[in-house]
């Protein structure tokens, strides 16, 4: 018996005081979620566009998060 086990890129954005959410990479795409959040934001074609969701749903005049993939 073999078995497959499947990972996916997961970043975790942070800001100024802490983590402010993640981007998980899919078979389907890119998928936002921020922190706290019961479900996700939506999955975007690519990292870029997925990071730039992330930062609008961030308050109004946040800077621009830290990504670090784990």
């Amino acid at each position: 018996m073999s078995m497959t086990e499947t990972h996916h890129a997961l970043w975790v954005a942070e800001g100024p005081v802490g983590v402010v959410g993640t981007i998980r990479k899919s078979e389907d795409g890119y998928t936002v979620t921020m922190a706290g959040a019961d479900a996700s934001a939506g999955t975007y074609p690519t990292s870029e566009i997925a990071k730039s969701a992330l930062h609008a749903r961030m308050t109004p005049g946040s800077d621009w998060p830290r990504f670090r993939e784990h």
